[in-house]
C-alpha cells in the first residue's frame, strides 16, 4: 500500500454521528474526503446487520431464534463468523469473565430493546443497587457453541442467547478504521462509544484522547488526556450506560456467575492494546475481575487505567501517570 503523504498530516478532519445506539466519531488526516466516512458507515451498517440483538432482520437475531427453538446448525456470513470467533476468543482469554452467552440475562435485567428506548439513570445514582438480582435458572454454556469456517456455520445449543454488544462494537471500530484508511490513504481514528480503533499514520504527537468515565463528556470532564500512535483503546464503565428496571438501577456489565450487574471496585477501566477488540476484552474482563484486575492486566502486559469507586486511580504497566 502507498504510504500517506506526510505533508497532509497536519490537517485533521473530525465528524460525529449516532450509530449502534451510541456516538460514532471519525478523525482523519488530510483534506476532507467523503469516501473516508462512507467506508466507516458501510462497516458499521454491516456489523449492525450481522450482530445486532435489537434488529429483527439481523443474523444474530436469527441465531437466537434457532437456540430458543431447541438449537441447531445454521449457515452464517463471514462477518458474523468473525464476530463470533472474536467473542469466543474473548471468553477463552478472560477465563469466562467476558461471556457472549449472557443475552438471556440481559433481557432479565431489562436490556431487551435498543439503548435509546430504556429509562436512563441520571448521573449520581448508586453504582451498586441495594437489591441484588440473581438469576437462578439454567443456561447453556458458551463452550457448547460450535463454529465451522468452511462453510461458515455455527451450531447453536438450545437455550444460548447471544449478546455480542461489547466485542462486536470493538470489532466494528477496528474494521472501520482499516476500511477508512484504505479508502482515503490517510491516518484514521474511529471511536464507537469510546471503543477506539486506529489505522495508518497518526498525526504529529499522536491521537489525543481524553479518557473519562463517559465518552460523551467534554474535554473539561475529570479524567486524563493521553496520546496513542497506533492500535486501539477501550474503556468499560459502570457510569455511562445505566437504566431503571423493576425499581432497580442496572448497568450493562453482567457477572457471568449469577447474571446480575457486576459489583466491582472499579467504576471505569481503560486499556490500550494492539487492537480495539483486544483492549475491549481486557477492559471488560478487568471490571468483572474486580480486585484481581491489576494483577491480571500486568500479567498480560497491558497498559491500563483503573478508577475506583471513590475516584482513586491505579495505573498499570506503561500507562502514563
Amino acid at each position: 500500500m502507498i504510504a500517506a503523504d506526510d505533508s497532509r498530516r497536519g490537517e485533521l478532519q473530525a465528524e460525529s454521528w449516532q450509530a449502534l445506539g451510541t456516538t460514532a466519531v471519525l478523525r482523519y488526516s488530510g483534506p476532507a474526503d467523503p469516501a473516508v466516512r462512507e467506508a466507516v458507515v458501510r462497516e458499521i451498517e454491516a456489523i449492525d446487520l450481522a450482530a445486532s440483538r435489537f434488529r429483527a432482520d439481523s443474523e444474530l437475531t436469527g441465531l437466537n431464534l434457532v437456540a430458543e427453538a431447541g438449537g441447531g446448525r445454521r449457515r452464517i456470513s463471514l462477518l458474523l463468523l468473525e464476530a463470533l470467533e472474536l467473542a469466543m476468543r474473548a471468553a477463552v482469554v478472560s477465563e469466562g469473565n467476558v461471556d457472549p452467552a449472557l443475552g438471556d440475562w440481559m433481557i432479565v435485567a431489562g436490556y431487551d430493546r435498543d439503548w435509546g428506548e430504556l429509562s436512563a439513570v441520571a448521573p449520581g445514582a448508586p453504582l451498586h443497587p441495594d437489591d441484588r438480582i440473581v438469576v437462578q435458572r439454567r443456561r447453556a454454556d458458551w463452550r457448547d457453541i460450535e463454529l465451522t469456517r468452511e462453510p461458515p456455520t455455527v451450531h447453536m445449543p438450545a437455550g444460548v442467547i447471544l449478546d455480542l454488544g461489547a466485542t462486536a462494537k470493538a470489532l466494528a471500530a477496528d474494521r472501520a478504521a482499516a476500511a477508512a484508511h484504505a479508502a482515503g490513504d490517510v491516518g484514521v481514528l474511529v471511536s464507537l462509544g469510546g471503543d477506539i480503533g486506529t489505522s495508518g499514520p497518526a498525526p504529529d504527537g499522536g491521537w489525543q484522547i481524553h479518557v473519562t468515565d463517559d465518552h460523551r463528556d467534554g474535554p473539561d470532564a475529570p479524567g486524563q488526556t493521553i496520546a496513542i500512535h497506533s492500535g486501539g483503546l477501550a474503556t468499560s464503565s459502570l457510569v455511562a450506560r445505566r437504566w431503571r428496571h423493576d425499581g432497580q438501577t442496572m448497568h450493562h456489565i453482567l457477572d457471568p456467575r449469577d447474571g446480575g450487574p457486576v459489583q466491582s471496585p472499579w467504576r471505569t477501566v481503560s486499556v490500550a492494546a494492539a487492537t480495539c477488540a483486544d483492549a475491549n476484552i481486557a477492559s471488560t474482563a478487568a471490571v468483572v475481575l474486580g480486585a484481581d484486575a491489576p494483577r491480571w492486566l500486568a500479567d498480560h502486559g497491558l497498559p491500563a487505567r483503573l478508577v475506583a469507586l471513590d475516584g482513586a486511580v491505579v495505573a498499570i504497566g506503561d500507562w502514563p501517570t
